[in-house]
């Protein structure tokens, strides 16, 4: 949306199409008569519109049939607000949005008026330069559903003891002590406020800050202290400081402040 407010300041009114409510698709496709990255990117798009339209005209959303050993992908499922930005997204997916933008500025005079962002000698070139991160990117990849479960991050598993801390405290919320600040129970031992403490600290310790920082993290590593013992899972963590390197692993119940029976 931002990229689309960039692209339309100032656009000039024969290059948004005097008829089209929709400026950006305006924009791609004169832009990519003379452009030929420009050009892919709108003949993905109107595949892409040609799909969803398809979709939508199938009774209760099901998928046409396909021949048997046909490679062709399945249809995919877009948002409205992936509908809504369609061209952007799919210029950034396709990793040439910053190509595309830098074209635009070279030739600003065609497009845009001369108070425009993207004609300014300055902002424009920052704009393309700043779009050169998210083209590089890749989006294909998405996490699994299954993965906040199996491989929570290093925030997360703050959060969680966050959580966890608060149900034993019975102060405000607006004047709770920090986080190594526990109060003491008469049915808790020395040893698990030890033991609770140094799962609070290294929790901690996970979170980005200025004196570690967390290289590597992974959840539901196994671990067998000794031979006649089941292994055990916990969470693993590579951390780098200022001259060294340290290695954590942690139980999955000391991490979540649920001892037990457990040594």
């Amino acid at each position: 949306g931002v990229v689309e407010a960039c692209l339309l300041h100032m656009l000039k009114r024969r290059a948004a199409g005097f008829l089209r409510t929709d400026k950006v698709a305006a924009l791609f496709t004169k832009v990519g008569k003379t452009c030929a990255i420009a050009g892919d990117v709108c003949k993905k798009v109107q595949e892409l519109q040609q799909q969803v339209e398809s979709r939508k005209n199938q009774p209760n959303g099901q998928e046409p049939l396909k021949r048997q050993g046909s490679t062709t992908s399945k249809t995919p499922v877009l948002t409205p607000q992936a509908i809504k930005h369609i061209w952007v997204r799919t210029a950034l997916i396709e990793k040439v949005l910053d190509k595309i933008v830098q074209y635009i500025v070279d030739n600003c005079s065609k497009y845009y008026e001369k108070e425009a962002l993207l004609a300014d000698p300055v902002c424009g070139p920052i704009l393309a330069s700043l779009l050169v991160g998210p083209c590089a990117l890749e989006y294909t990849k998405l996490k699994t559903a299954d993965h906040y479960w199996t491989d929570p991050s290093a925030d997360e598993l703050v959060q969680r003891h966050r959580i966890h801390g608060a149900h034993g405290r019975q102060d405000s919320p607006s004047k709770r002590p920090a986080l190594g600040i526990r109060k003491r129970h008469s049915s808790g031992s020395a040893s698990e406020d030890r033991f609770a403490a140094s799962a609070r600290e290294y929790v901690e310790s996970l979170h980005q800050n200025s004196r570690t920082h967390l290289l590597y993290g992974k959840n539901n590593v196994l671990v067998q202290p000794k031979d006649d013992l089941e292994a055990i899972p916990g969470y693993l963590s590579l951390h780098q400081s200022a001259d060294s390197l340290t290695l954590k692993w942690t139980p999955n119940q000391l991490m979540n402040g649920t001892l037990g029976d457990s040594e």
